[in-house]
């Protein structure tokens, strides 16, 4: 353990992993609790369609992805609130498209194919220098965010019906969390990749559910499930050789499956 993490990239993809590792922990938790597996799922599978962009067009492909993301985002939300759409409709129109429209675009510059390996599968041991501080700056925005607005999303989550008569900006609330999922989905894509990343935004906050008694400790268990996801993966991805993303989400997994074997026996 000491020679792992005498690295400098070892260090590097440490850091980040935890801070995304807790980001994706905190939005598991109201990915779960309202219910929204689904956007988690399509979110990551749109972003496929920004980083192709970004690529073809020569722009940074995080950055595309993330405007191209939340772009998506808000666009189902806003046919949730204006259409007869309902959100699981809009969801399976807009994001298998937008997916595919990452697949056209990457067959029309093969030379890119390679460059999106990386994307796809995620490889958090070669996170840069100069990408440790944004990555940082966004999810200490973002848990802020979550922190000042956290007992409106709670109340959203629990009871959008009884939110909207208490008087809470619901439409605001769900445009917040939308960006911030589509937002932190494409951060955590150096994480886990583009794959995966969806499996990380709801195995932590289900590892709580099954272990926790209260919303707080659903919470709180998400939390370490995840950090100790990243810590383990990592580890066993240097040790083993192993994709760190697959790794993580593998100890992830495992640790769900543990609490609901534990629950059980409780019960």
């Amino acid at each position: 353990m000491t020679e792992f993490l005498s690295y400098a990239f070892v260090q590097r993809a440490l850091v980040t992993g935890l801070l995304l590792g807790v980001m994706c922990a905190v939005l598991s938790f109201f990915v779960v609790l309202r219910r929204m597996a689904f956007v988690g799922v399509g979110l990551s599978h749109a972003a496929l369609g920004g980083v192709a962009l970004g690529l073809l067009l020569g722009a940074p492909p995080l950055v595309a992805a993330a405007l191209f993301t939340v772009g998506v985002a808000w666009v189902v939300g806003w046919l949730r609130g204006r259409t007869e759409v309902s959100e699981d409709t809009a969801i399976g129109v807009f994001f298998p498209t937008a997916m595919a429209l990452g697949v056209v675009l990457i067959s029309l510059s093969p030379a890119y194919r390679q460059d999106l390996v990386a994307y796809l599968f995620g490889n958090i041991l070669s996170v840069s220098p100069d990408e440790v501080l944004p990555l940082a700056v966004l999810c200490v925005v973002g848990l802020a965010l979550v922190g000042f607005y956290f007992k409106e999303l709670l109340f959203l989550g629990v009871d959008e019906e009884a939110a909207r008569a208490a008087g809470l900006p619901a439409v605001r609330l769900r445009f917040l969390l939308l960006t911030l999922l589509a937002v932190t989905i494409v951060a955590a894509v150096r994480l886990v990749g583009i794959i995966l990343v969806s499996a990380f935004l709801v195995i932590p906050a289900a590892t709580g559910q099954a272990l926790a008694r209260s919303l707080r400790g659903m919470l709180v268990v998400a939390v370490i499930s995840a950090l100790v996801s990243v810590v383990a993966g990592l580890w066993l991805s240097w040790t083993w050789n192993l994709p760190s993303g697959a790794a993580i989400v593998l100890v992830s997994a495992v640790l769900f499956f543990g609490a609901l074997a534990r629950a059980r026996r409780v019960a």
